[in-house]
């Protein structure tokens, strides 16, 4: 297809990618501000809830759940059409089954979202730490339930590997125009990403304790993550440190709905700041 006729996808990315953006400098400063507090760091049910009470947080919370349906609805085209061309092969497929599952991720903090906005909701009784262990606790029920939700566990840590991997490799740069925006921050975009897979691999981790000890209350998010986090040495420290990633994180999702390079879009004569950065 050409440029012309897929460029109707890149306001759906530039939206998911603001609405991404969004839900994570919500849960990175929610926290540090309730670290700074004494208290602890939130999960994003509570971190949405809090909005929902703060002067202008329904703009917000609007915003963000139009974002997580155009980010969910931009994966599903992305993987369908290839939009990024990664391939018909072993390794493409993967990256676009993956590219649903992280659709399919976002359209649930939408659903979050949705009763707060119009069901007078709050975030307090029935938050990511709560229901989580539900959903679990009902595929254990399940014949080879406990199976299933290893398996979950290691498609979970292996999405906070590549993550990791990305930032660590600078793979991410091959995504992402060059220009005075992205290479100054290349730095926060680089430890923001790699924040951005501790979390998502010690959730796999709690994940993949609930199967092996048949105990769903192990299971859990973003919250369960920074608590267990906060168990380890310097364990206050580490999540402080893991938060101010995950505001480099928001940028990094800010970054890609400006700059974002789809390849089927974006055309074979972008400067990417992998090459940009490239050692002479």
């Amino acid at each position: 297809m050409t440029e012309s006729k897929l460029g109707w996808a890149m306001p759906l990315m530039r939206a998911g990618y603001i609405g991404k953006g969004l839900v994570y400098l919500a849960v990175a400063g929610i926290s540090l501000y309730s670290i700074w507090r004494g208290g602890s760091a939130q999960d994003t049910s509570s971190a949405l809830g809090w909005l929902d009470t703060t002067w202008g947080g329904g703009v917000l919370l609007f915003v963000i759940f139009i974002g997580m349906l155009a980010y969910a609805l931009w994966r599903v085209l992305d993987a369908a059409f290839d939009l990024e061309d990664y391939g018909s092969d072993a390794k493409g497929i993967v990256a676009r089954i993956g590219m649903l599952v992280t659709g399919a991720i976002h359209l649930g903090i939408g659903a979050t979202v949705f009763p707060l906005l119009f069901g007078g909701g709050s975030g307090g009784g029935s938050g990511e730490g709560s229901s989580i262990p539900g959903h679990v606790r009902t595929v254990m029920e399940w014949p080879g339930g406990r199976w299933l939700i290893g398996a979950a566990a290691v498609l979970i840590i292996g999405a906070g590997g590549h993550y990791m991997r990305q930032g660590w490799t600078n793979e991410y740069r091959q995504h992402l125009r060059a220009n005075p925006v992205t290479t100054r921050w290349n730095p926060v975009l680089k430890a923001g990403l790699i924040a951005h897979g501790v979390v998502v691999g010690v959730v796999g981790l709690l994940f993949g304790f609930a199967a092996w000890q048949a105990n769903p209350q192990q299971a859990g998010g973003t919250g369960e993550a920074f608590s267990w986090l906060s168990g380890q040495v310097y364990g206050q420290i580490l999540v402080t440190g893991v938060c101010l990633g995950l505001l480099g994180f928001a940028l990094f999702c800010f970054v890609n709905a400006a700059y974002r390079i789809v390849p089927k879009v974006s055309g074979p004569d972008v400067q990417t700041l992998a090459a940009k950065l490239m050692p002479r």
